[in-house]
C-alpha cells in the first residue's frame, strides 16, 4: 500500500489505559517517528520539526525514534535540545540550532568520500562516515549527552541477531544479545550505524566487553562474539519508519516518512551488480508498506491517536483548510530526489524543508489538533516546492 490513505486518520479519545495489541498497557504520551531516506529525508524531517515547533507539539514529545536519515535530524535536535527555550511557546532557537547545521551538512558529500577513504586508508567506511558526522554536527558528544527528556532512540539493525539494536541514553540493547546500561558510545557512531545503508556504508562495528552487559538481559545470544563484536547496519533494514520502539508504548504516534517506493520497471537488470539495488528497494518498499498499514489501522481502530505524513503524500488528501499550495507533480519530484548523503543545492534543500513543513501542518490540523492556526507561508517563500 504505497498510496496515502484518503480516509481521515483522527481517532476518538481512547479510554485509559488502552489495552495494547499484545496485551500490554499504553502510556499517555506523544511519540514521533522519523524515517530513513538520506539527506532527502533529513531535510524533509527538518521541515516537519519546524512546523511541530511552531505548533507547540515539539515540546510535548516524550520520545523520538529514528532510523537512517531521520537519525541525522534527530541527533542534531538532541544536540540543540538543551538550548531550546519553550517557556514562551515555540523555541526561537530552533532554526539556528537545528535547521542551519543540517543544511550545512547537506552541503557536504560524505557517502562517496567515506567509501573512498575507507578503501584507501586504515579504518572502515563506517568509521569514516562517523568521523564526518563528528566533524560537521556532533563533535565528541556521546549518548550520555542526550537529554533525559524527551527520550531519543536511534535505531540500527544488528546483522548478527537480525533484530533491532537501540541506542539511547539509559541503555543500548538488542533483546536477543542483551543490554548495556549508560553507554558511552559516541553520538556520531550511533548515527553512522543507524544510517549505514548496505552494502556501501555498512557495517559499523562496536567493540565491547562481555562485562559491559547487564547479566541475563539477553534472550538467547548473550555470549561472544554477539556481545563483543557487534555488527550493525542501517536501522531501515529492519524498521524503516522507526515504529518498533513507539507503537507498542504510546497513545499518540506521529510518523514523518521521508522514504520512497520502488517504481515499476519494464525491464529490470538481470546482472547481479545492477539487480542487487533493485532487490533492496523492493524489500524496503514492502517493509515500509506493511508498517505504514499497521499504524494507519491502529489510527482507524481507535487504539492510537496521531497522524502519518509522507514525502509522497498528496496534501489535498488531508482536507486541511488553507493548506499551503503544494502541486503534487512538484512534490513527487522532490520525493524522487536521491537518497544519498551527497551535496545538495541550496534551493533543493529549501524545497524539501518547505514540503516537510507544509504536509506536517496539513496532517496536524486535520487529524491531531484542529485548533491550530494555518501558517501564513513557507519557511522559504521564494523557493516554494518547485
Amino acid at each position: 500500500m504505497n498510496e496515502e490513505p484518503r480516509e481521515p486518520m483522527q481517532t476518538p479519545e481512547p479510554a485509559q489505559p488502552i489495552p495494547d495489541t499484545i496485551g500490554e498497557k499504553l502510556e499517555e504520551g506523544v511519540a514521533l517517528c522519523l524515517s530513513g531516506g538520506g539527506y532527502r529525508a533529513m531535510l524533509f524531517h527538518a521541515g516537519s520539526l519546524w512546523r511541530l515547533n511552531e505548533a507547540g507539539w515539539l515540546s510535548r514529545l516524550d520520545r523520538i525514534s529514528s532510523v537512517s536519515g531521520g537519525s541525522i535530524a534527530a541527533g542534531q535536535l538532541a544536540v540543540a535540545w538543551p538550548a531550546l527555550d519553550f517557556t514562551a511557546g515555540p523555541a526561537p532557537q530552533f532554526v539556528d540550532g537545528v535547521v542551519a547545521p543540517l543544511r550545512r551538512l547537506a552541503g557536504e558529500t560524505i557517502d562517496f568520500a567515506g567509501i573512498f577513504r575507507g578503501l584507501v586508508t586504515p579504518g572502515s567506511v563506517g568509521e569514516k562516515v562517523a568521523a564526518a558526522y563528528k566533524k560537521h554536527l556532533f563533535g565528541d558528544r556521546t549518548l550520555q549527552d542526550l537529554p533525559d527528556e524527551p527520550r531519543f532512540v536511534i535505531n540500527a539493525t544488528n546483522l548478527q541477531s537480525a533484530v533491532l539494536w537501540r541506542f539511547s541514553k539509559p541503555y543500548m540493547r538488542d533483546y536477543r544479545v542483551g543490554e548495556v546500561q549508560n553507554p558511552t558510545v559516541e553520538l556520531a557512531t550511533a548515527v553512522a550505524a543507524s544510517a549505514a545503508f548496505p552494502p556501501f556504508l555498512s557495517p559499523v562495528r562496536l567493540k565491547l566487553e562481555e562485562s559491559d552487559y547487564t547479566p541475563d538481559s539477553g534472550d538467547d545470544l548473550q555470549r561472544a562474539p554477539y556481545t563483543t563484536d557487534v555488527v550493525l547496519a542501517d536501522g531501515g533494514v529492519y524498521d524503516n519508519l522507526g515504529l518498533e520502539t513507539i507503537w507498542k508504548r504510546y497513545t499518540t504516534v506521529l510518523v514523518s516518512d521521508g522514504g520512497g517506493h520502488v517504481a515499476a520497471k519494464e525491464k529490470p537488470a538481470a546482472d547481479w551488480l545492477r539487480q542487487f539495488p533493485r532487490i533492496l528497494g523492493v524489500i524496503d518498499s514492502q517493509v515500509r508498506a506493511l508498517r505504514k498499514r499497521d499504524i494507519i489501522n491502529l489510527y482507524k481502530s481507535g487504539t492510537r491517536k496521531g497522524a502519518y505524513w509522507g514525502i509522497r503524500s498528496d496534501i489535498s488528501d488531508y482536507g486541511a483548510a488553507d493548506a499551503l499550495r503544494c502541486d503534487p507533480l512538484l512534490t513527487t519530484r522532490l520525493a524522487e530526489s536521491p537518497t544519498r548523503l551527497a551535496k545538495m543545492p541550496p534551493e533543493l534543500q529549501e524545497r524539501l524543508i518547505n514540503w516537510g513543513y507544509a504536509v506536517t501542518d496539513a496532517a496536524l490540523r486535520a487529524h491531531v489538533d484542529t485548533t491550530l492556526t494555518a501558517p501564513t507561508g513557507f519557511p522559504y517563500p521564494a523557493s516554494g516546492v518547485g
